[in-house]
């Protein structure tokens, strides 16, 4: 499983025209899911992820948690994260789990974030979705279920 761990000030989704989820202060979390992921996958990156000590504290170091200030979090399913680009010029997505199993994790990990007391906001699974940031920093980092 991969993870794009986005520090931000708001951001929101659309579907169609229609915004479907919308956070202030906190992250956006785009998520992809690789052949061979688990739930236990999910739940230690959900867990990273909310625990990650990327806001400012008083002194204008990082150290506190999106947890630990109660901030917002907005997560899309992106599976284009699992993109093997090392031959050619057409990104190969084979490394991607399968749509049905994909979607069952997404939920998962929408959930397990959901279980920390965060307000939680999700993109649709499989949707063309518009996904409007607004980064704070920027402070962007990846994550990797597998390193």
């Amino acid at each position: 499983m991969r993870v794009v761990v986005q520090r931000v000030r708001s951001a929101r989704v659309s579907v169609e025209n229609k915004i479907i989820g919308e956070i202030g202060p906190g992250l956006v979390l785009l998520v992809g899911a690789a052949e061979g992921d688990t739930g236990e996958d999910v739940r230690k990156m959900a867990y990273k992820c909310l625990n990650m000590r990327i806001f400012e504290d008083k002194a204008g170091k990082m150290n506190l948690s999106c947890l630990k200030l109660g901030y917002d979090v907005l997560v899309i399913s992106q599976f284009t994260l699992i993109a093997d680009t090392r031959k050619g010029h057409r990104p190969s997505f084979s490394g991607a789990l399968e749509p049905e199993k994909a979607e069952g994790l997404y939920h998962e990990f929408v959930e397990a974030c959901r279980a920390e007391g965060l307000k939680v906001a999700e993109g649709e699974f499989g949707a063309h979705m518009l996904v409007e940031i607004n980064n704070w920093g920027p402070v962007t980092i990846i994550v990797d279920s597998r390193s």
